[in-house]
């Protein structure tokens, strides 16, 4: 599949999430590829074929491509300067105390990989940023690299889904080039030369666009899932259908229906923290509309949490305090072991600060979420998860969770009440189980 494609020489930044994805990827389209992280073990663990976080298919490609020789990891910012001639930026860009988007960690990359630059390369940003961030680290390029003028900065940046990326990095639904001349634009091509060929569309834009698209794609996909929780809202005060309302519309082909699923609401490493950095944006920018319209989706969102945590004490007979509780699923989506911001954990703190004895299962997750909520109690199976609860909450729509028995459940459990906060679980085969089942804006 490498040739005729061009091979280039490309390093990446940062081996988060985005960075060993990024880095994996662009070795098995044929890249030589090396890649740096200012945390050793990190490195480390990296370099022998580990990933430090669960996405399918991830590590059996990052064994494949260092075994072929086009993968390496080094802590060497002089190495990567004079290796690469792409470098793609993938440091993390999280939430300040303030919801702006806190860029210490791009700017110290830009800083220490600047003095190596000596001839002419491409720094291409892949992590998501306010808008105006591309021009601010361009100029510190320009300001610190011996190459100057020569070093140009575009950004290219990620559409990852958590649980499909890298399908989404090796054939993505399209690419973003934010650029400043036609020799950037050209460098981007020949790194997507591949997928490019294969028909993933390129649009070629300025950087402040190419900025907004990630950013403004977040939020409408946030304001979606909101939209249809606020319908949620509507038809549990007035005994209505959200499952079906939201069949209804996505018939409607200018509506559609992805992201149009009731439920819990939305979590993760991106969709709260991005929509939140952008409303800190407008408030910058002056533009107030989308500051109040973006922090209502976010509190639609949070409100789904504290509506599953109502529903669960009023299922129980109106107290928390010594019931029994046992919670299905606790990463923020199924597919993914990442536990940042999960709407399943927020329920379970509450719960848990309201006196309920709490056990989790997850197949993936339980040992990140055990780290950070180490008071909670974790089961390896649904079974040992429900022994003797009060109360089953369905809260991460993991497939595995669709196919338990309800019947044989309800052997172990000691009521059985269940609440599907995801509305995905057939309620009619567990109520005829003799399950008593409450569905998050059904009646």
């Amino acid at each position: 599949m490498h040739l005729p494609f061009p091979q280039l020489r490309l390093t990446v930044i940062g081996l988060g999430y985005l960075g060993l994805t990024h880095a994996v990827c662009m070795a098995d389209l044929g890249h030589d590829v090396l890649a740096i992280d200012v945390d050793p073990s990190r490195v480390a663990r990296a370099a022998t074929g580990e990933a430090p976080f669960f996405e399918p298919g991830l590590e059996p490609l990052l064994r494949k491509n260092l075994e072929a020789g086009r993968l390496r990891f080094t802590t060497s910012y002089s190495e990567v300067g004079a290796f690469g001639h792409v470098h793609f930026l993938c440091v993390g860009t999280p939430q300040s105390a303030g919801g702006s988007a806190d860029l210490q960690f791009a700017c110290a990359a830009v800083d220490a990989l600047a003095p190596y630059l000596t001839r002419q390369c491409l720094v291409v940003g892949k992590s998501t940023v306010p808008v105006g961030t591309a021009r601010i680290l361009a100029r510190r390029l320009r300001d610190r690299a011996p190459a100057a003028e020569q070093v140009e900065l575009a950004w290219n940046p990620e559409f990852l889904r958590e649980g499909m990326a890298v399908q989404d990095s090796l054939s993505p639904d399209r690419f973003v080039f934010g650029v400043t001349s036609s020799w950037s634009a050209d460098q981007l091509r020949n790194v997507y030369a591949a997928p490019l060929w294969n028909g993933a569309p390129s649009l070629v834009m300025d950087l402040e666009t190419a900025e907004l698209v990630k950013m403004a794609a977040n939020s409408f996909l946030a304001t979606k899932i909101s939209f249809i929780n606020a319908m949620a809202e509507v038809c549990e005060a007035s005994g209505a259908d959200v499952v079906r309302l939201a069949a209804a519309l996505a018939h409607d082909e200018r509506i559609g229906g992805r992201f149009l699923a009731p439920g819990l609401g939305f979590g993760g490493g991106c969709l709260p923290k991005d929509i939140r950095a952008f409303r800190a944006t407008a408030r910058t920018l002056g533009i107030g509309s989308v500051d109040r319209f973006l922090g209502e989706v976010d509190a639609i969102n949070a409100r789904r949490r504290t509506r599953v945590a109502d529903l669960t004490r009023e299922v129980v007979g109106g107290t928390l305090a010594g019931q029994h509780v046992a919670v299905l699923g606790i990463a923020f989506k199924p597919g993914s072991d990442d536990v940042r911001d999960s709407p399943s954990l927020a329920v379970c703190d509450q719960l848990a600060r309201e006196g309920a004895i709490v056990r989790v299962h997850d197949p993936v997750a339980t040992g990140n979420a055990a780290r950070i909520r180490p008071e909670l109690r974790y089961a390896e199976t649904v079974t040992q998860a429900a022994a003797g609860a009060d109360i089953v909450l369905h809260l991460t729509e993991w497939p595995d969770y669709r196919a338990i028995d309800p019947a044989a459940l309800g052997q172990v459990v000691a009521r059985r009440n269940i609440i599907d906060a995801r509305c995905a679980l057939d309620g009619q085969f567990w109520r005829s189980a003799g399950w008593t089942v409450r569905v998050l804006g059904r009646p």
